[in-house]
């Protein structure tokens, strides 16, 4: 059984804001791939077309598509979005991350 995937209410507010803006149907898609500098790395795209196997999450006016593939590497995690000095970004707490880079979107299990 997979754990489930959340997203916050911080980040439900950004994502609602951005799919306002990029028409009607759009959606959030969250994959994983590889690569980046600790093994994994997650991808943020829009994303007008949801296949039947995606997971969807929805919160609010935000939903999120998680393709198969991905979902055991995000099994547990909440997805946030953080503003502070540094910047502002989608921030994915994974308990399934055994470390991570400094930037918060590389990561290794």
């Amino acid at each position: 059984m997979t754990a489930a995937i959340t997203v916050s209410e911080r980040a439900a507010r950004r994502i609602g804001q951005i799919l306002s803006k990029e028409g009607e149907g759009a959606k959030l898609r969250i994959s994983v791939e590889g690569g980046g500098c600790s093994g994994f790395q997650y991808k943020f795209d829009v994303d007008h077309t949801q296949a039947d196997d995606d997971l969807v999450i929805e919160r609010d006016n935000a939903v999120v598509l998680v393709d198969p593939a991905s979902v055991p590497f995000l099994a547990g995690s909440e997805v946030d979005f953080v503003d502070d000095l540094i910047g502002a970004s989608f921030r994915v707490v994974n308990p399934n991350a055994t470390a991570s880079c400094g930037c918060g979107t590389s990561f290794s299990i």
